[in-house]
């Protein structure tokens, strides 16, 4: 059977359209994207054959079985890429909100029993097809309004069964949705009431009892904890790291959200791919980074619902150190999902410009889940997921207009998702 093929003509600016990117973009090279101006965008099947200039289209494809699109004063970009997300949940926790309204703070809410333990004790009721149900709902949601490849955690379990049943779900996700999906395990993420005077024991089930079953399902790419005061030690998530490691699973962790302890510096001797949150960085957070290959992950949304610190994008940038951006979707902390709402925090709170927002948002976003070689930028033998806005002034205008929607299209492996 033939393959369809797309012809996008007129477009006002193709942004990030090069062979040669070497991801992750880096200092200048985030603000310096490459883009073309009047161009054309090529796909067949599911990939991308080719973009150039308006003026040197002719040629470029046969006109056999071919649908052609004119974007005219539309821009095109690749689609977003989440790499830090929580978006297998049972319930949202709304009741919390007030609690911060009436003046809680986020560690008290947790140790009243809320936060994170509040959601594991409502998923470990849930059943796995009506959280793969729900999940599904809310991807289908994140899809329409550009994220064209995601990372999904677990951390929502915190038993053994319960935490295979979150990563399950996700792998369903991966088998049943388009787009390209990383999954993480991070039992790390809480420790349990029972365990409350004994957290070594549960990282001891963690590593011996939860992590075997994951491995022999298959189930996680990564592994992740949350490093951070009440919650779990540098030590132990040394211990976590090194567990992994042997069943195959890089490190992906949550570091400095509350409180600098030493995470990062453990992270990138240990070649963790990630760390995020980072709303806390020291000059030894700095030197650790800018002397290791882990990639640096802010997440806005988290600082805005919480009212953090926001992650210092522009000294990371300065230094030459990767930055991605991520949504942190979870039901706690950060209940959206939405990527055109963290390009514009990126930009307002985080002072980057939109061309840098732009790269953390994808190729960055794509090299913190090691897709880059898939997604990420407009390349020739990538897939076809990129975002076609609706009439634009300039890039500048998305993030700008934080409150309006200006996504046109969403195409998703060389068609429109509906």
């Amino acid at each position: 059977m033939e393959q369809t093929k797309v012809l996008i003509k007129n477009i006002k600016a193709l942004y990030l359209a090069d062979e040669n990117i070497a991801a992750p973009l880096v200092g200048s090279k985030m603000k310096d994207l490459p883009f073309l101006e009047n161009a054309y965008l090529a796909v067949e099947g599911d990939h991308i054959v080719g973009y150039g200039l308006m003026e040197d289209w002719e040629g470029i494809t046969d006109w056999n079985n071919l649908e052609i699109i004119d974007a005219d004063n539309q821009i095109i970009y690749p689609t977003y890429c989440d790499s830090h997300t929580h978006m297998v949940f049972a319930n949202s926790r709304e009741e919390e909100f007030e609690d911060r309204i009436k003046g809680l703070s986020y560690e008290e809410i947790a140790q009243r029993g809320g936060g994170i333990l509040n959601s594991a004790k409502a998923l470990q009721q849930k059943d796995e097809d009506t959280l793969f149900q729900e999940a599904k709902q809310r991807l289908d949601k994140l899809i329409k309004l550009g994220t064209g490849a995601i990372e999904i955690k677990s951390g929502y379990g915190l038993t053994k069964d319960a935490e295979l049943k979150m990563l399950r779900v996700a792998k369903r996700l991966q088998k049943e949705m388009p787009i390209p999906i990383k999954t993480t395990f991070l039992g790390a993420h809480a420790i349990p009431p029972e365990y409350k005077e004994k957290p070594d024991a549960y990282v001891d089930l963690i590593i011996n009892e939860m992590l075997p079953a994951v491995a022999e399902e298959k189930l996680a790419d990564y592994i992740d904890a949350f490093c951070e005061k009440g919650y779990f030690t540098a030590e132990q998530t040394e211990r976590v790291i090194d567990a992994g490691a042997k069943y195959g699973l890089k490190a992906k962790i949550h570091v400095n959200q509350f409180n600098a302890m030493g995470g990062v510096e453990l992270c990138c001797k240990k070649g963790a791919i990630s760390v995020d949150h980072l709303e806390i960085l020291t000059d030894k957070d700095i030197a650790a980074l800018k002397n290791s290959s882990t990639m640096a992950v802010g997440l806005p949304s988290c600082s805005f619902f919480l009212g953090l610190d926001y992650t210092d994008g522009k000294k990371l940038i300065s230094e030459n150190i990767p930055l991605a951006i991520a949504s942190d979707f979870n039901p706690g902390s950060t209940p959206s999902g939405n990527m055109n709402f963290v390009f514009s925090l990126a930009c307002v709170k985080m002072k980057l410009l939109p061309t840098e927002a732009l790269a953390a948002l994808t190729i960055n976003g794509a090299k913190a889940m090691e897709l880059d070689k898939e997604v990420g930028s407009i390349s020739v033998g990538k897939k076809a997921n990129f975002i076609i806005t609706k009439p634009v002034k300039n890039l500048a205008y998305i993030p700008y207009s934080f409150g309006e929607n200006n996504i046109d299209k969403v195409f998703i492996n060389g068609k429109e998702y509906k």
